[in-house]
């Protein structure tokens, strides 16, 4: 029932998006179908209790349209008691390069949800109780990332959670993929691909527990031929 429910979700959510046109409501849908960390974040109550979220490299703003789309009264199946509670943020904002990608967002946002196009290593962070960085950090240098990391923690308080999900840069197959598609992400939407900066998991882990993080390691790569781990870090 799971798998029909948040195949259901994800449909509603991706509505959201069908006065941005046709691409943006199909690629939606396909994005949170088939890249299994958005299931996650909802199934393991990672952001259930959180009320300031902010998405850092947020895209068209997938999670907000697939939140809002989780207090949608449609008469679809039931929230899965086997899952955390839906989350119900008061705050959700999100930072994006890509213009397009961020009228996208707003047009598919729900009320509580602000989104700005800009640089994440200029804009201030603020306040939040959730940070993620989904895919974002390996475009920058070493200096950028460990910037951008020291200010998420500054960003959050004792008992926050930044979601940070990288690909394990261990040279394997599934490394190689993994860049190879975002190489090719990043020429459709306009980008010149320039050099990554990748680090292995136990490098990001402890480049985590040295900013204040207390930090668990999860797969995120079911499904699909990528070497996705999700890095779950709460704020001592």
């Amino acid at each position: 029932m799971s798998d029909a429910f948040f195949r259901a979700l994800a449909r509603r959510a991706s509505r959201r998006y069908k006065p941005a046109g046709r691409y943006a409501r199909h690629f939606a849908y396909g994005k949170l179908t088939r890249d299994p960390v958005f299931r996650h974040l909802l199934q393991s109550g990672s952001i259930a209790s959180c009320s300031r979220i902010l998405d850092l490299g947020c895209g068209q703003g997938l999670l907000a349209a697939l939140v809002a789309a989780a207090h949608e009264g449609d008469g679809g199946p039931p929230w899965p008691v086997e899952w955390a509670p839906a989350p119900a943020p008061r705050q959700m904002r999100g930072i994006d390069l890509l213009e397009r990608d961020i009228e996208r967002a707003r047009i598919a946002a729900p009320p509580e949800a602000s989104f700005e196009c800009g640089d994440i290593r200029a804009l201030p962070f603020g306040e939040a109780d959730a940070v993620l960085l989904l895919d974002v950090l390996h475009y920058l240098d070493s200096a950028a990332q460990d910037d951008i990391l020291d200010r998420v923690r500054r960003a959050l308080p004792p008992g926050g959670v930044l979601l940070l999900r990288v690909a394990d840069a261990t040279g394997s197959l599934r490394s190689r993929i993994t860049l190879a598609a975002d190489r090719l992400a990043m020429a459709l939407r306009g980008f010149r691909p320039g050099p990554f900066h990748c680090r292995p998991v136990q490098a990001w882990q402890r480049r985590l527990a040295q900013g204040g993080f207390r930090v668990e390691a999860r797969d995120m790569s079911a499904g699909t031929p990528f070497a996705n781990v999700l890095l779950v870090a709460l704020a001592a």
